[in-house]
């Protein structure tokens, strides 16, 4: 991996000048238009802005499923512009869980096989790996539930697996995309909440993209994008 300059002990994530382009010429879109952003470990940082402004864009960037047009991102003082596709795919498996809106779960595989996936591309052996999925799933609120096809579980159950999924490798981030957009009320608030235990229990650092100010309200940190920019970064006193 290609070093960079040394950062501050805590900041795990640094955007410098962050752009992104579409197209070219007259028909060039920018999606972002130069982002300037620091994340320290075990923060809780909400996106927010309105369609178009950029924070899914800004997601993909930040989980290493793009790249910048220009621009410098830093992750544990590693430039990541200077990784190839196969080291930015390393970084992705050792350090960074995915939870997105439609949960992406496997539809014909039980719930312990959909958590154990990740495992098995690190090449842990059978009984480790159905012993870790087994624990995270205990502690998601799922024993007796490991059998189970998605199929056969609520939303919420779903949800559930999705997040045990994108924490069984133990990541630095866990990087969720509107993760209470296909739930209820009740359900969204119950994830939520676990995601707050996630971040304060286990100190998994946390950026969730969302258009609810009800669910953004969990978060230590709130960004609001617009027209690719950032229009605000606040503290939010909720979660602290």
């Amino acid at each position: 991996m290609v070093q960079s300059e040394q950062t501050d002990e805590h900041i795990l994530i640094k955007l410098q000048g962050v752009k992104k382009i579409y197209g070219s010429g007259q028909a060039a879109m920018y999606a972002l238009q130069g982002i300037d952003l620091q994340i320290e470990e075990g923060d809780f940082v909400a996106i927010m802005g309105p369609s178009g402004s950029g924070k899914s864009t800004c997601l993909n960037i930040l989980g290493c499923l793009d790249t910048p047009s220009t621009g410098t991102y830093i992750f544990k003082g590693v430039t990541v512009n200077g990784l190839n596709r196969n080291q930015r795919a390393m970084l992705r498996r050792h350090y960074l869980g995915f939870v997105f809106q439609g949960f992406n779960l496997l539809s014909r595989t039980s719930a312990l096989e959909n958590v154990e996936l990740p495992l098995i591309y690190r090449g842990i052996p059978v009984k480790e790996r159905q012993k870790r999925a087994g624990q995270v799933l205990d502690a998601m609120g799922l024993k007796g539930w490991e059998k189970h096809t998605p199929g056969e579980l609520s939303v919420g159950q779903q949800q559930r697996v999705a997040i045990a999924r994108a924490i069984v490798t133990e990541p630095a981030v866990l990087m969720t995309d509107e993760p209470t957009g296909n739930l209820d009320m009740a359900r969204s608030h119950e994830i939520m909440e676990l995601l707050v235990e996630l971040n304060n229990k286990q100190g998994i650092t946390i950026i969730m993209v969302t258009h609810e100010p009800d669910m953004a309200a969990y978060a230590k940190r709130i960004i609001h994008l617009l027209d690719g920019l950032i229009e605000s970064d606040k503290q939010n006193g909720r979660a602290n």
